[in-house]
């Protein structure tokens, strides 16, 4: 087994710090979008695997987020990037889709690693990463606190291109020379400012250390703190900024409703019930993909909240209005919940004259 290079943080990494004069204050820097950056409209025009284009049409993707359309090609193409993005802009698929495009799938080594403040987010780019990779063959593996490091070790021995974890199990594993990292090439830290509110600092810098001096790093931050600015400066090589704001979809004017299904299979039943019940002209059911009309039906909850609001959510300056209906079994409550509490907004159960509100 190699051993990993226990260097000091490379020398030759010379970023510079985004923080001069003008546009900082103590809390925040006032960032802008570097110039030259295009938004690319089409997943097709970005030079994407014909495999990986598959996966991600699969996966229910359709058009790129604004996000994706400005970030994916610098990160393809090797730039150090900073990107300004909140929860629900995309960015977890961005991530899942750049680093399936960018690993060598044919040596089975880790080529990416993805550091998140949270287990959830963590689990969750891992299973984004092999829903969208499914074509590719690749190989990802979620290294995180809770789970048995046994584990951790068997899915390393065996060999991985990625790896998406937590700092401290990370940084463990790569004490434990389990986590080889001679052959790692892009570094993402994911929602940076929550990391290190988290106290997570000491532990990025000492996983860093362990990185090959010729690294990709790509910082995704819904703030950028001067904490934020230091690690810039620090690990980062003229990186190209961008700065994307929320989607502009709203809930708002939407009727929501759920119908509690018993059993999986009764859910064709229940939507042809529901047709024989409404006059529909025209509607989307969905079953793990995403698209916009009047009436949306989701025969299945999506798989990650911030997906719920790109399947139903209307954009708000066209003020349409429209229903949106969610097939729940019981243990989707929880799910449907904390879609409810995430968005403020309110799901009801589906009441006996839902034709007279389309």
């Amino acid at each position: 087994m190699a051993a990993a290079t226990a260097s000091a943080a490379p020398s030759n990494r010379t970023g510079r710090r985004n923080g001069q004069g003008p546009g900082v204050d103590d809390d925040n820097l006032v960032f802008e979008t570097s110039p030259g950056v295009e938004a690319i409209s089409s997943f097709d025009q970005m030079g994407i695997k014909d495999d990986l284009l598959r996966g991600i049409y699969q996966y229910g993707f359709e058009k790129p987020s604004a996000i994706q359309q400005r970030a994916v090609l610098p990160i393809i193409k090797g730039r150090d990037v900073i990107a300004q993005a909140q929860s629900g802009t995309g960015k977890t698929s961005m991530i899942a889709l750049t680093v399936c495009q960018m690993v060598d799938t044919s040596t089975r080594e880790v080529q990416a690693l993805i550091l998140s403040p949270t287990r959830e987010l963590a689990s969750q780019t891992e299973k984004v990463i092999l829903a969208v990779g499914d074509f590719i063959n690749i190989q990802a593996h979620a290294c995180i606190g809770g789970k048995s490091v046994g584990e951790d070790i068997r899915k390393l021995e065996y060999g991985v291109h990625v790896v998406s974890g937590t700092p401290g199990r990370v940084c463990d594993m790569i004490k434990r020379r389990t986590l080889r990292t001679r052959a790692i090439k892009l570094l993402i830290l994911d929602e940076s400012d929550e990391m290190l509110s988290r106290g997570f600092k000491d532990q990025i810098y000492d996983v860093y250390r362990y990185l090959p001096p010729e690294l990709q790093v790509v910082l995704i931050s819904a703030t950028l703190p001067h904490d934020i600015l230091e690690i810039t400066s620090k690990f980062m090589t003229d990186p190209v900024r961008i700065l994307v704001k929320r989607d502009e979809l709203t809930l708002e004017g939407i009727k929501q409703f759920f119908v509690a299904v018993e059993r999986e299979e009764w859910k064709f039943d229940t939507l042809c019930d529901l047709y024989d019940t409404l006059t529909i002209t025209q509607a989307v059911i969905f079953c793990n993909t995403k698209r916009k009309v009047s009436l949306v039906i989701n025969y299945d909850l999506p798989n990650n909240r911030e997906l719920y609001i790109h399947r139903i959510g209307r954009s708000g300056r066209f003020g349409r209005k429209g229903v949106a209906i969610n097939f729940v079994r019981s243990d989707d409550i929880r799910i449907l919940r904390d879609i409810e509490q995430y968005y403020s907004t309110q799901i009801d159960e589906m009441p006996m004259n839902v034709a007279d509100l389309i």
